[in-house]
């Protein structure tokens, strides 16, 4: 297989255009999953009936194919951008309900117990003691869900959209390698730079996660 590397100077700025495009789309499936499936988890762990219900759906919408739920929502919202970031949401929003229920489920009952000791409003608690402390837990969510949407913004191409999605079709419906070879390798360099980045973003907001492993270190 032969790299057309003229192809690829030649073509940066679509590149780069369809990059910014790709990664829009997967962020933007994110943020509304996280703003979705907080309240949700929230709800999942404080009533626990509703918590086998809710996690239940949220396996079954993760079960359809991600082409079969751009088909169907094309009725609702046509070939646009809305119907890609909603198919996207869907599947974070699995993702990241399980991992913040059980972000949840990991604070230690004392936390809980010493903030109503001290008369902490319930939502106060949730805000101020229980989601710091399953911070490292959802933030894995995110960083898996984030990284998945990189990947399946790409099957958008299907409805119009896609991202570099549309290097593969390009790519295939010519026989010529170079556009999907650039696509994947720019999908990868994507999903890698978010990744690290998440990292970086949950180093900073968990500075007691660091503590702790210095303090076990110590101990060693």
């Amino acid at each position: 297989m032969t790299i057309d590397w003229s192809w690829i100077s030649d073509h940066a700025g679509d590149l780069a255009s369809l990059t910014l495009n790709h990664l829009q789309a997967a962020l933007t499936a994110v943020f509304f999953g996280l703003l979705l499936s907080l309240p949700l988890a929230v709800l999942a762990h404080r009533v626990r009936p509703l918590r086998g219900v809710l996690l239940g759906v949220s396996n079954v919408l993760f079960t359809i194919p991600s082409i079969a739920v751009f088909v169907l929502l094309l009725p609702i919202s046509g070939l646009t951008r809305t119907t890609t970031v909603i198919g996207l949401t869907i599947y974070t929003i699995v993702v990241l309900l399980r991992n913040t229920v059980e972000g949840l489920d990991s604070v230690p009952t004392r936390a809980r117990e010493a903030a109503v000791a001290m008369g902490t409003r319930p939502l106060r608690t949730l805000l101020t003691v229980e989601l710091p402390l399953a911070l490292p837990v959802i933030m894995a969510g995110v960083r898996i869900a984030t990284v998945m949407s990189i990947s399946l913004v790409s099957v958008a191409t299907y409805i119009g959209d896609g991202g570099l999605g549309q290097l593969f079709t390009d790519g295939f419906q010519r026989n010529f390698p170079t556009p999907v070879v650039a696509g994947i390798v720019l999908t990868l360099l994507l999903a890698l730079v978010a990744d690290a980045l998440l990292v970086t973003v949950q180093y900073v907001l968990t500075p007691w996660t660091r503590k702790q492993r210095h303090s076990a270190g110590g101990r060693a």
